[in-house]
């Protein structure tokens, strides 16, 4: 979830729970059911706020071990790469070693 839509979700949820507050109390209800209503809606707004965090909760979890997998499969690809040219370049220089020794005996002679 971006910011942006964060916030107004954030925005939305405010502004329900205002305007719910609002109705409650201009309602022609006894204040002991006003209450009632008040702390209804109040706790089904926090029930629903508890489920949206949650959720947000589970998907960046989701989405941090997904980007975390994916960073040690590029990691293990990219040593495996290396090590490749590691032992390409050192058969290289094995073989240029061997080439000097040669030239080197020959000198010798």
């Amino acid at each position: 979830m971006t910011d942006n839509s964060g916030n107004v979700l954030l925005a939305l949820l405010t502004g329900a729970a205002i305007g719910a507050g609002i109705g409650i109390l201009y309602a022609p209800d006894k204040g002991s059911e006003t209450r009632d209503r008040i702390k209804h809606k109040a706790m089904d707004a926090k029930h629903d706020l508890t489920d949206r965090i949650s959720h947000a909760k589970d998907e960046l979890t989701k989405t941090a071990r997904e980007k975390k997998d994916e960073f040690e499969q590029k990691l293990e690809d990219t040593i495996s790469q290396m090590s490749y040219k590691a032992d390409d370049i050192i058969a290289t220089l094995e073989h240029k070693l061997e080439e000097l020794k040669k030239k080197n005996a020959q000198f010798q002679k």
